[in-house]
């Protein structure tokens, strides 16, 4: 009868284990509220890129050099991955609570009661000492019938998905930077370059205007104005300098290097814009399955969700089923009898009564929880929307001005050259050419600048559609 209890027991705790239920709402994944079709679509192909690589539509070999070595050696992206780890730890934590625990045990001691006190085992009063030698097994068992432990580990799954969108996140946002930086870099040493091209073109304007003045023809009016235009063109270049020190360290701390340490790799980006083929959106309803933040963001509502179940479960009873299994004896050689042995197994219940609130408190808690994560993941969908929206308009806007600006440089790069044909012939002022020059170095300094602007816009807009599907 002994040995057929405790079978029994267990065969009607599994019975009941098996037939529990999950307390608390089940979650449903939220429809992102989105257009059917981006506003301004027209700016790029509707077809759906599968490429991940997206860096590689800039056509620039050093780019996508730079892009592979930030995912492998980057800082951020690497505390990132740990703490996706730690998020699969905590949820192998929560996970482990589904089954039973198993502990072995041993332990020996030598000790006196008093005489005067409770159960003396040594049965001489309390005027003897004492051996109690024990070994044996433990274990014990929630059985998880309101689900408690099933939502916990649910809440842990949504939140390792949680961490991993994270990650996905940085890895977006640094790959956006390294080309941010990277395409910055080409315009500042565009922007040298026609700097001090113009510079080699003032102090030719310089060199023939002082050799007018001992000819008697130019005034000190128009050599003081040509060396002020030398000197003017010479300040911007430490500027320019400083800028492009800046952005070369700024690369090289993403990809976890020293300064400098790039200085010499750097060297061979490319200098020219070449024209960028279109970029391909895909449709609005595709953005939530690609953006990191509206993934986190509905995973967040997931573990929030789950949470309810968690509160609802702790009103009921929590029932454990312990068992112990061993030997006792007073002489350690008399441990390994069988008359040493003993056993216990039986379930243990547990059930709140008065917590002062606290559950109620805690349940309106979670289901506050929910609606929060409810609104953040709204919140997230028109955020995404609107980035989307901007990026387009912002790339299109670019590329329109990039259009006109190529227009304005043409137009002053004749001008500029007329005008110092015509001065050299004597037919017009310095002034005029050197007017002439400041717009033409203004419409190149602004065509590099629309150019990076450019390239850049398309970042952006890589970005805000998830940066690479």
């Amino acid at each position: 009868m002994i040995r057929v209890f405790p079978r029994g027991l267990a065969a009607a705790a599994l019975c009941t284990a098996l037939t529990a239920c999950t307390l608390g709402p089940d979650f449903v994944r939220p429809q992102a509220d989105l257009p059917t079709q981006w506003q301004g679509q027209a700016v790029a192909s509707a077809a759906l890129d599968d490429d991940a690589s997206w860096w590689s539509g800039f056509d620039d070999p050093l780019l996508g050099q730079l892009a592979t070595q930030v995912l492998q050696a980057n800082l951020d992206l690497q505390l990132a991955a740990n703490r996706v780890q730690q998020s699969r730890a905590a949820r192998g934590v929560t996970a482990a609570d589904r089954l039973p625990s198993v502990g072995a045990t041993a332990s020996g001691v030598r000790a006196r009661n008093s005489e005067v006190g409770l159960n003396d085992p040594s049965g001489n009063g309390g005027r003897d000492d004492y051996g109690l030698f024990q070994a044996g097994i433990g274990m014990s068992w929630e059985l998880d019938l309101w689900g408690r432990v099933r939502r916990q580990v649910e809440a842990a799954d949504a939140r390792v998905q949680m961490a991993e969108e994270d990650a996905h996140a940085v890895r977006i946002a640094l790959l956006a930077e390294t080309a941010r930086d990277y395409l910055q870099l080409r315009a500042t040493r565009q922007l040298l370059a026609i700097t001090e091209d113009n510079l080699s073109i003032a102090h030719d304007i310089k060199r023939l205007t002082e050799a007018r003045q001992r000819q008697g023809v130019a005034s000190t009016l128009q050599v003081s104005s040509a060396a002020a235009q030398v000197a003017s063109l010479q300040a911007r270049i430490a500027p320019l300098r400083h800028r492009e020190s800046q952005l070369c360290n700024a690369l090289a701390f993403l990809l976890a290097q020293p300064p400098q340490a790039l200085d010499a790799q750097l060297r061979s980006a490319r200098r020219d814009w070449p024209a960028l083929p279109a970029v391909a959106v895909g449709v609005p309803s595709e953005l939530a399955e690609r953006r990191p933040d509206v993934r986190r963001a509905e995973a967040a509502l997931h573990a929030a969700t789950a949470g309810i179940g968690v509160a609802k479960a702790s009103f009921l009873p929590r029932i454990t089923l312990n068992g112990d299994a061993g030997f006792q004896a007073r002489q350690l050689d008399d441990l390994d009898g069988w008359n040493a042995h003993r056993f216990s197994i039986g379930p243990s219940i547990s059930l709140p009564i008065f917590l002062g609130g606290r559950l109620k408190a805690n349940l309106a808690l979670s289901r506050l929880q929910q609606q929060q994560a409810a609104l953040q993941f709204r919140r997230t969908v028109l955020q995404a929307w609107h980035e989307v929206d901007d990026a387009i308009d912002g790339y299109a806007a670019e590329q329109q001005r990039a259009a006109q600006l190529h227009v304005a440089v043409d137009e002053s790069e004749t001008a500029l050259g007329a005008a110092r044909r015509q001065y050299q012939a004597g037919v017009v002022d310095m002034l005029d050419v050197l007017s002439t020059q400041r717009i033409a170095l203004d419409n190149q300094a602004a065509l590099a600048n629309s150019q990076a602007t450019t390239a850049i816009a398309r970042v952006e807009l890589y970005r805000a559609l998830g940066g690479g599907w």
